[in-house]
């Protein structure tokens, strides 16, 4: 890679010969200004106001324009002779912890090279001390005619430096936060960590610019003849947010599924707009009047049951067979009320054949009573 800058870093009384190396690039894709109607290119042209001549990129200097607009001109010998220390030196005046440098201040980024087989010592010290330490160190040096602040940190096997802002170069967000006073409750707060939670997952390397490659393909798509313009999808505007706690719970199950990989139901959970809780559970109203249905018919096969009984008692001198009838009668009536009443949520029809097949069933033995009875009617007769 390219070296921007040659210098050293002073570390006390150790200097490290270093070249200075940009760490990143940019991809994004520029595009140049033309005449809309023959596409030709519109240039920028640097021309004096003084005769309107365009000046040479070799004839153009700096100058520093006072307030009644007089320019002082100001050569590249006059910076030079300046009594400034990091004009060729990365000077390093103190080691921190990384958590005391704000994001805030972070600018360009860079590598330092060693620079000579004399260099590779002092380096590996400032590197492993670095690393022991787990510090970082703040320096100061000069580039493009300013001095500027620096944080050097170990990247891999490499020392990279971070270019800072000053630290008055940061405004204070006056007048930023939300006036209005809110309240995030502890299960929004639960919710939203979840979500974190999940979204957190993701590679920061699996993440590409999907804007610049729907550019590139539609570049190559022109230059092929291609091209054929599609109509953005423009997103209707969201409305007010209504239910916060609805929102977070469809995100963080639409993220779930999206980890899964489920697109689909991802898609169905995301659609969902509210989320209603069940507070209570009611009886249902067409189920109430069937306990006091069944009820009913169990009042009435007791009844019935209690006659039978009656008549097995009086008849119960007749003979064994009469006597072992009734008592069959009444432990399939008392058998019904019992399983009626246990069953309270059968319909009345239900209980009306349970009925019909009890009487059926002791018919022959209810026929049988009654023979006996009238035989038995002169002794009770004659016995009062």
């Amino acid at each position: 890679m390219r070296s921007i800058w040659n210098g050293a870093i002073s570390f006390g009384l150790v200097s490290i010969p270093i070249k200075l190396v940009n760490a990143t690039e940019s991809h994004s894709i520029s595009f140049r200004q033309i005449h809309v109607s023959d596409g030709g290119r519109v240039r920028y042209r640097k021309v004096c106001e003084l005769d309107g001549e365009e000046v040479p990129t070799a004839e153009i200097g700096k100058g520093y324009e006072e307030a009644d607009g007089s320019i002082v001109p100001i050569t590249d010998e006059d910076l030079a002779r300046l009594p400034i220390p990091t004009a060729k030196t990365i000077e390093i005046v103190s080691f921190v912890p990384a958590e005391e440098i704000d994001p805030l201040q972070m600018d360009a980024a860079y590598y330092l090279a060693a620079n000579g087989a004399t260099a590779a010592k002092p380096y590996t010290l400032l590197r492993e001390a670095l690393k022991r330490s787990r510090k970082v160190a703040i320096a100061k040096y000069a580039l493009r005619g300013r001095e500027r602040l620096g944080m050097l940190r170990v990247v891999d096997d490499v020392i990279a430096m971070h270019g800072l802002l000053w630290p008055d170069e940061i405004r204070q967000p006056e007048g930023v936060a939300p006036e209005a006073s809110v309240t995030v409750r502890e299960a929004e707060l639960d919710l939203a960590d979840a979500l974190m939670a999940t979204l957190g997952e993701v590679e920061i390397a699996s993440l590409h610019d999907d804007y610049r490659e729907a550019v590139e393909a539609m570049l190559a798509a022109k230059t092929g003849e291609g091209f054929e313009p599609a109509e953005a999808v423009v997103e209707p505007a969201g409305g007010q947010v209504i239910d916060l706690m609805a929102a977070l719970e469809s995100s963080v199950r639409a993220a779930k599924a999206s980890r899964a990989g489920s697109s689909g139901d991802s898609a169905e959970s995301a659609a969902e707009a509210e989320v209603t809780p069940i507070r209570g559970r009611r009886t249902p109203a067409a189920s109430a009047p069937a306990p006091k249905a069944v009820g009913g018919k169990k009042s009435t096969a007791s009844t019935g049951t209690a006659k039978k009984t009656a008549a097995a008692k009086k008849t119960a001198a007749g003979g064994k067979k009469s006597t072992a009838t009734a008592k069959g009668a009444a432990g399939t009536k008392s058998g019904a009320g019992a399983r009626a009443g246990a069953r309270s949520t059968k319909s009345a029809s239900a209980a009306d054949a349970k009925s019909a097949g009890t009487g059926r069933a002791s018919a022959g033995g209810a026929t049988a009573g009654a023979g006996t009875a009238k035989k038995a009617a002169p002794r009770k007769r004659s016995s009062a």
